[in-house]
C-alpha cells in the first residue's frame, strides 16, 4: 500500500499555505485517520536575530528531501506526506520548513514527521546565514551535535 504513495516535494522561496497544505492532502488521500503537521520558524533569538539567509544546492535538495520522504512513506506506512522548505532571505517568526505526514494512525503520522524533520536537518543540503538586528551578518550556521543524535536515533 505505502509503496505506490509519492511525496509532494517542494522548494520555494515564497511562504506557504499551512491550511491549504493539509487540505490539499487531506482531500487527495483516503483512509487517513491521522495528519500530523510540523512548521518550523525562523527564531528571532530573544529579539537579536532580524532573519536568516537561507541557501540550497538546487535539484540535490529536492532529490534528498524525496528520498527521505519515501524512507519515511516505507517505514511507517504514511498515507500522503508534504515537505515543503523555503530559501531565501527570511525574517525572524516567518516559516521556513513545513512537514505533513498521513497516516491510518497518530503514532506512525507522528514519527513520519520526526523522522523527515530529523533527516532534514542532517542530509538535506541547505545552509543558513544570520542576520542581526544590529545589522551585522553572521557566518553560516554550522551542523549541530543534537541533530546528529536525533537523527541517529532512527538507526
Amino acid at each position: 500500500m505505502s509503496s505506490k504513495v509519492e511525496p509532494y516535494i517542494r522548494v520555494q522561496r515564497e511562504d506557504f499555505d499551512l491550511q491549504a497544505e493539509v487540505d490539499r492532502l487531506s482531500t487527495q488521500t483516503s483512509g487517513i485517520g491521522a495528519i500530523v503537521t510540523f512548521s518550523g520558524l525562523c527564531r528571532d533569538e530573544g529579539g537579536k536575530l532580524a532573519a536568516l539567509e537561507l541557501e540550497h544546492y538546487p535539484g540535490m535538495a529536492e532529490a534528498e528531501m524525496s528520498r527521505i520522504a519515501s524512507l519515511a512513506i516505507e517505514r511507517f506506512g504514511l498515507l500522503g506526506l508534504t515537505a515543503i522548505h523555503r530559501y531565501g532571505k527570511i525574517a525572524a517568526r516567518e516559516n521556513i520548513v513545513l512537514v505533513i505526514a498521513a497516516a491510518p494512525h497518530r503514532q506512525a503520522a507522528f514519527d513520519g514527521a520526526n523522522f523527515v524533520m530529523d533527516y532534514l536537518k542532517t542530509a538535506a543540503p541547505f545552509w543558513k546565514k544570520e542576520h542581526g538586528k544590529d545589522g551585522s551578518t553572521g557566518g553560516w550556521v554550522a551542523a549541530k551535535d543534537a541533530d546528529d543524535a536525533a537523527r541517529d536515533k532512527w538507526k
